[in-house]
């Protein structure tokens, strides 16, 4: 990288402090065409910012205002010192995360505001550092190399990380969707972020000098520059594919419970586990009477079961009845607890027809505060309703490749999904069809199921595979390898589907890579960085 003393050049403004400005900011100002750019405006285009990712993601999904998010924020931040930045990545941060997660308030409305804050806070250093960089060459990569960089530290920090509406969750099949399959969810969102920037460059260069030739090519060129990030993700996927290894036909199970969209949503025990094993009587009844495909493997929700089949013969008993009754192997949400109940391990198991219980996968990203209680002794002297989950979630450790009737699933239950690594280790492993096993109860017509359902399909993108989500009580689906919903089911009612998949061999390009891309793209942010803080430094002291 290169610092430049004509960064009207490269398309961006000078840095003029927050207050006053000298003559030949001023020249510059003019000259890019940027009348009365002042606070208002700059908060303005940093709150659209946040608005246009929120709208680019479900369940409004106008994904093409992703790029327009990334260019609105490039605008505000620019000639802006940090603390100003600082504000504005707060403003843009707030916008979008406030309503995207407000199906947390079923947890209580002070839950939801202190994870929207918290989601919120890392859009300060991200805008602090994307004010810093228009000073170099080649900025709009470093920007958008920024912007990967605050979703992987959201993604891990604090308490296992919560990545929720990153800008490649906005793209399962769109071009952008494509890089999924080549550098996972962070080279998707390199390639939002670049094209973002890449068209605001593009503006820049052209409002700087209208009537400059050199300068209207130089936009023209900005402007092929995104025109080919966009064109080149549609082609990804079609690279390096993986092939058809058999076709298997899978069954989802939908069996519903009680209270959607209540906290207590179990009614009468046993209630949910009867609705799930009536839903599979149902469907073996479909396939004795010619209405349905006899299944391969029937694929049942996370906490199918609200008793845990381990302990409880009368449980177990009506499982191993529906998985006699169609035939084939089960895969069935049970939660697993310790002797004394204080611990409990969400579980996806196989459950033969003939043997019972088999291998299982446990859940290994849980939610906070939901699943378990972090500093338990701690939280509950202040909030007293979180005794109400009386035993925590223990994580699990182990890939989800598991073997049905000839076809191994990579299994991710529920906000794995959202994570890279619980999919891509279960692919690694062997898994040919990717399964979500979900229970969205709580969230049902809030727009969380959506937004699940989205990060699926660009899991099935990112992996050259078919994707099989079951819930509770919805959203329920299948996705081709494409991302593309092959079915999806009603939100909180009783339902059942059955289709032909291809389960693949082979690996993506993201699969064999893993986390590589990302680390890379985090390597090249924190080396402009250094490079931009070194370079401000240097400046202010030659003042």
């Amino acid at each position: 990288m290169e610092s430049e003393s004509n960064v009207v050049a490269q398309g961006a403004l000078p840095d003029t402090g927050d207050a006053g400005e000298e003559p030949a900011a001023s020249a510059t100002r003019s000259r890019l065409r940027l009348p009365g750019r002042n606070t208002l405006l700059c908060a303005a285009a940093a709150a659209g910012s946040g608005l246009a990712q929120l709208l680019a993601l479900p369940p409004y999904g106008l994904w093409w205002l992703g790029p327009l998010s990334a260019a609105l924020l490039g605008w505000a931040l620019l000639e802006v010192r940090a603390r100003r930045a600082a504000w504005l990545g707060l403003l843009s941060g707030a916008v979008l995360m406030v309503p995207l997660i407000r199906w947390q308030d079923v947890f209580g409305t002070d839950v939801w505001l202190i994870i929207a804050a918290a989601e919120t806070v890392y859009f300060v250093p991200m805008a602090m550092g994307i004010s810093l960089l228009y000073r170099f060459r080649w900025w709009p990569l470093w920007t958008a190399a920024v912007w990967v960089l605050q979703e992987a530290v959201r993604a891990r920090f604090p308490l296992g990380g919560f990545p929720w509406g990153k800008l490649a969750f906005a793209q399962p099949d769109t071009p952008f969707g494509g890089y999924a399959a080549w550098g996972s969810s962070a080279l998707a969102t390199f390639a939002v972020a670049l094209t973002g920037t890449l068209l605001l460059a593009a503006a820049l260069r052209a409002s700087s000098a209208p009537r400059d030739r050199r300068a209207l090519g130089a936009a023209a060129g900005l402007l092929a520059g995104a025109v080919a990030v966009t064109a080149a993700g549609a082609a990804a996927p079609r690279i390096g594919a993986p092939a058809a290894d058999h076709t298997a036909t899978v069954a989802m199970i939908q069996g519903n419970v009680p209270g959607v969209g209540e906290m207590d949503i179990l009614g009468e025990r046993m209630q949910v586990l009867r609705n799930h094993t009536d839903a599979v009587h149902e469907l073996a009844e479909a396939v004795r009477a010619g209405e349905a495909d006899r299944p391969d493997l029937v694929i049942l929700p996370e906490n199918a079961s609200d008793i845990d089949a381990y302990a409880d013969p009368e449980a177990a008993e009506l499982i191993t009845g529906a998985a006699r009754d169609i035939g084939v192997p089960l895969l069935f949400g049970i939660t697993r607890y310790s002797e004394d109940g204080s611990q409990r391990e969400i579980r996806s198991v196989v459950w033969d027809p003939e043997t019972g219980p088999g291998e299982h996968y446990t859940k290994r990203y849980l939610v906070p505060f939901g699943e378990y209680i972090p500093y338990r002794d701690f939280f509950t002297r202040f909030v007293s309703r979180l005794e109400q989950i009386g035993s925590d979630g223990v994580p699990g450790t182990e890939p989800g490749a598991l073997e049905l009737n000839g076809t191994t699933v990579a299994a991710a239950i529920c906000f794995d999904v959202a994570f890279d690594a619980p999919v891509r280790e279960s692919v690694q492993a062997g898994g040919q069809i990717i399964v979500v096993p979900t229970n969205n109860a709580n969230y049902n017509f809030t727009g969380q199921s959506d937004q699940q359902l989205a990060i699926t399909r660009l899991r099935a993108v990112e992996h050259g595979r078919p994707a099989v989500v079951a819930s509770t009580s919805g959203i329920s689906a299948f996705v081709d390898e494409r991302g593309e919903v092959l079915y999806r089911s009603p939100e909180a009612e009783r339902d059942w589907q059955v289709a032909e998949l291809s389960a693949k061999a082979g690996q993506t390009p993201a699969t064999r890579l893993g986390a590589l891309p990302e680390a890379l793209l985090c390597a090249a942010a924190l080396g402009a960085l250094a490079a931009a803080l070194v370079s401000a430094r240097r400046a202010r002291r030659a003042r």
